[in-house]
């Protein structure tokens, strides 16, 4: 069950500062002081929504697919290392209690997890380097507009198809469903049609709903797919991952179910947490050989022998 945290924000102590958090971890702990959240549940033992995260058998085969030219198209539009991740997410192996214990130390009210000693937050810069996003530049808001207006999923999705059938079978309620979106790419894929930027902007949409947007069962909000839509214009949306994962930290704290991109949190978590060398140096790290940093390459990549994940 969804808890409002606004209802009871304001019997919660206000924020003094990490120096005051640092005097005791029991002082620190505020966490045990919001009513609902789940650092005050011991007995739980599986994360509210994370059976959501389950292995798409169609995601592959359809990528595989894919023209060169619509995989240019993405490639353009910044999303080879959200492409590759995508082509590799049935092999990704989630360690849910690791990020459990992440959610018991996260804080709503700063946006952050408290440790005894320090607190910690996912950076925007992070985010977009770990995922190979096209990053925010200073000064790019005095260039953007916004206006605002209902969102019209059908007038999106039209630029793909305007078979209503088709229309129909991709949305439901307030939410788009990837599985028929997909079907459709794979449909016009064996085709051999030449709607390259349509089937690239129809990918765009299955590879960031299960990467970056993962909210529900093969689905994301209309809001989400604007915003996916959003990439082939050129617009920046690493401040909307990150603020849509900080939501489902929030929703996970509070006792509500966990959304957003596991992907990006596991990978921040495999940068900053220390790791412990196992003692035979052949030896491949089993969770490391599927962790998600496993699959990205340049700066992150991080070999699969001799290091084993352990929260210290």
């Amino acid at each position: 069950m969804k808890r409002n945290y606004s209802a009871f924000s304001e019997d919660i102590p206000p924020y003094s500062g990490p120096k005051a958090a640092r005097e005791t971890h029991a002082d620190l702990k505020q966490l045990s002081a919001i009513p609902g959240h789940i650092y005050r549940s011991p007995e739980l033992q599986i994360l509210p929504g994370q059976r959501r995260f389950s292995k798409m058998p169609w995601l592959v085969p359809m990528l595989e697919l894919l023209p060169p030219t619509s995989i240019g198209h993405l490639k353009e539009w910044g999303l080879s290392t959200v492409f590759m991740l995508a082509k590799n997410y049935n092999k990704l192996v989630h360690v849910w209690e690791s990020v459990t214990a992440m959610v018991e130390l996260w804080h709503p009210q700063t946006n952050s997890f408290i440790f005894p000693e320090f607190e910690a937050t996912i950076l925007l810069e992070e985010l977009e380097i770990m995922l190979g996003l096209p990053r925010y530049q200073r000064g790019d808001e005095l260039t953007i507009s916004y206006t605002v207006d209902q969102i019209n999923s059908w007038s999106i999705l039209e630029y793909i198809t305007t078979k209503k059938n088709d229309l129909y079978s991709m949305t439901s309620g307030m939410h788009v469903h990837l599985l028929p979106i997909a079907q459709w790419i794979t449909s016009q894929c064996k085709r051999k049609t030449t709607n390259y930027t349509a089937i690239a902007k129809a990918a765009a949409i299955c590879i960031c709903g299960v990467i970056l947007f993962p909210e529900s069962d093969g689905a994301i909000s209309f809001g989400n797919h604007s915003i996916i839509d959003s990439i082939s214009e050129g617009m920046k949306i690493g401040q909307a991952v990150l603020g849509f994962l900080n939501a489902g930290q929030t929703s996970a704290a509070l006792g509500g179910p966990f959304y957003g991109s596991i992907v990006a949190l596991e990978l921040w978590m495999g940068m900053h947490i220390q790791f412990q060398p196992v003692e035979d140096l052949t030896t491949e790290c089993k969770t490391m050989l599927n962790h998600p940093l496993a699959y990205v390459g340049g700066r992150l990549h991080m070999s699969t022998r001799a290091w084993c994940k352990r929260l210290k």
